[in-house]
């Protein structure tokens, strides 16, 4: 799986609230664009819209911990969502057969290693910004 280098670093911020507060800035702008659905276009997919409901959702789910870590690679995964062209690792969700799950590799300009998540349903065509974390 290739790497795409990001030119932004992490989410600046010491704890979760400022992390927090930074990164709902960085979605506000992405948010203000469409009067619907908030999205964002890719180039590996084609300029398709990768949408962000689940992404939220999922990472309230998370620990605070968890999410402070999440959230400070979350301007890095919007750059790489948008300009990647690199090949993602690519599986069929085993609880969910009309799902697939594309898991891309990036580095943010320090140097540190994180993973994107975007989930398609088959059915309709739509993709989802599920989820990014640091890559051990």
């Amino acid at each position: 799986m290739n790497t795409y280098q990001s030119k932004f670093s992490k989410v600046g911020g010491k704890n979760y609230k400022e992390v927090l507060t930074n990164a709902r800035a960085i979605y506000g702008k992405i948010e203000k664009r469409t009067k619907r659905q908030p999205y964002i276009r890719s180039v590996y997919f084609g300029s398709q819209k990768i949408f962000f409901n689940l992404f939220w959702n999922h990472l309230y789910q998370k620990p605070p911990k968890e999410r402070y870590k999440r959230l400070k690679y979350f301007q890095c995964a919007i750059d790489l969502i948008e300009k990647t062209r690199d090949h993602p690792t690519m599986k069929q969700n085993p609880n969910r057969k009309e799902e697939i799950l594309y898991r891309f590799s990036g580095q943010t300009c320090d140097k540190e290693q994180f993973a994107v998540q975007i989930k398609e349903n088959v059915k309709n065509q739509k993709k989802y910004f599920m989820s990014v974390f640091p890559w051990k």
